[in-house]
């Protein structure tokens, strides 16, 4: 009879202070558990007329399952900057590659934990490949209709923040990406 050895490995994040400064390398699962910051990259995915993409998570996944969700993206990996994780993290979910750029970052205290939330934005001709255990469906959505949607449907905690973030940072321009601070 072969027996079969599951390992799980739990991802490495650096673990950062109120200004975002690293202090160590600590597992996800303990920084989330003790509420350490670590940081998390998202990106907010528009098509070329503008319409946002919006999509509904596994309903398998640990974190939210089900809910709506404005942004691509996840933790940030050690010495991996808040661009290279939403590159990844746009791989890793839509099957698809494209240039992002940090818009904003800020303290976000909603959610599972406190964690530095890196926000960048892409424009994004197609999604070939949506990862299933990850999109259970998605959609493009004009700013009238997010809006709406945020109301109406059960989105993650940060989806609100960072849209309202979003637009906010949008109105004034393309630069240098300001720190919103918690």
């Amino acid at each position: 009879m072969v027996s079969a050895i599951v390992c799980v490995v739990d991802e490495l994040v650096e673990r950062v202070d109120a200004q975002d400064r690293v202090l160590g390398v600590v597992s996800r699962w303990r920084a989330v558990r003790e509420g350490w910051l670590h940081r998390v990259a998202s990106v907010v995915c528009r098509d070329g007329g503008g319409r946002f993409l919006v999509h509904r998570r596994a309903e398998h996944l640990s974190r939210f399952p089900g809910h709506y969700e404005l942004g691509v993206g996840g933790a940030a990996g050690v010495g991996e900057s808040y661009e290279e994780a939403a590159v990844r993290e746009l791989g890793e979910e839509l099957g698809t590659a494209a240039t992002v750029c940090l818009r904003f970052r800020f303290l976000n205290r909603s959610g599972l934990s406190p964690h530095w939330l890196g926000v960048c934005d892409a424009v994004l001709a197609e999604i070939p490949a949506p990862d299933p255990d990850e999109v259970a469906w998605h959609g493009w959505l004009t700013e009238s209709e997010v809006q709406r949607a945020l109301r109406e449907w059960t989105f993650t905690p940060d989806s609100q923040e960072v849209f309202g973030r979003y637009l906010a940072c949008g109105a004034s321009g393309p630069g240098r990406a300001p720190d919103l601070g918690g």
